[in-house]
């Protein structure tokens, strides 16, 4: 199958108009791209056809109307839902995918594509609708690399992008990631300043002097990547011997406080269980050993 974009430059079509999806379409529109819309409330559709943009009555007619067909959806079910309608009409197209969904999703997803002759590329969409357009957005995509350099170009319209290989799951493992390190970071940011603001020290100027430092992470984090690939554990940090004395006054002042100390707790558990292990002298990363599920 060709998937070429010569022929058909410029036309692209957006199946799914919420605020993401309609951020999308209306870059392409902007842009000149012709653009075919399509979406389960109909109405949603006439300020992107008051813009320039085409709706088609049916998901079919729109996946019939471009070759790049770019899925925007609430999540999996309802991708699910809309393809099932399209019938035969993806043969041919290549499909993109930018629902949240999981990897396992992603490539069963790209399985149903497969069986009916599309190609495949899952995407994954880490920014908010008034960033798109922009480089303030980023898409990580994955899955056919021939569909994926063909319509590269049409892609980077909507921000950001990088390619993260042919594995269809590849680019929801990578947001999935970033957005659970950002969820951890940020809860923990949270539970620090409820300890502040207990202790009367104002939040606002905290939060700028932690900015300052987080200049040091880049290069820990690499370092304990690397140890956690080699399997070989520096005191990081210090020893576990000595930070788990750390932990027992940083849970004792939150306590104090009246402030929640479950995470520090969890941390401290940990700690507890690698030094009983024989691993007091290694590092903080040493604790990646213990976080597989049982």
């Amino acid at each position: 199958m060709t998937t070429t974009a010569e022929g058909a430059a410029g036309q692209v079509t957006v199946l799914g108009l919420g605020d993401m999806g309609s951020a999308i379409a209306r870059t392409f529109v902007d842009r000149g791209y012709r653009t075919t819309v399509w979406n389960r409330t109909a109405s949603k559709t006439t300020p992107l056809v008051d813009a320039g943009a085409t709706a088609a009555a049916t998901a079919a007619e729109a996946v019939a109307a471009s070759p790049l067909v770019v899925i925007c959806l609430l999540d999996g079910t309802a991708v699910d839902e809309v393809l099932s309608t399209v019938g035969d009409s993806v043969a041919g197209k290549v499909l993109v995918n930018v629902t949240s969904g999981s990897p396992s999703q992603a490539r069963a997803t790209e399985r149903w594509a497969s069986e009916r002759g599309a190609e495949y590329v899952d995407g994954k969409i880490m920014g908010d609708p008034p960033y798109v357009g922009t480089p303030n957005i980023m898409f990580p995509f994955s899955g056919s690399r021939q569909a994926f350099d063909a319509h590269e170009s049409t892609l980077r319209e909507l921000g950001t992008i990088a390619y993260h290989g042919e594995d269809a799951g590849s680019a929801a493992v990578e947001f999935m990631a970033q957005v659970a390190a950002s969820y951890e970071l940020l809860i923990g940011f949270l539970h620090t300043l409820r300890l502040v603001q207990a202790e009367g020290v104002d939040v606002v100027e905290f939060a700028d002097r932690f900015a300052g430092s987080l200049a040091a992470f880049p290069p820990l984090l690499t370092s304990m990547s690397k140890a956690v690939k080699s399997g070989e554990y520096a005191p990081d940090l210090g020893p576990l011997n000595v930070q788990a004395a750390l932990m027992d006054d940083m849970i004792s002042h939150r306590d104090s406080l009246g402030v929640e100390a479950v995470r520090m707790r969890e941390v401290k558990e940990l700690m507890d269980r690698r030094i009983a292990d024989g691993h007091g002298d290694q590092g903080f990363s040493s604790l990646f050993e213990l976080l597989k599920r049982q």
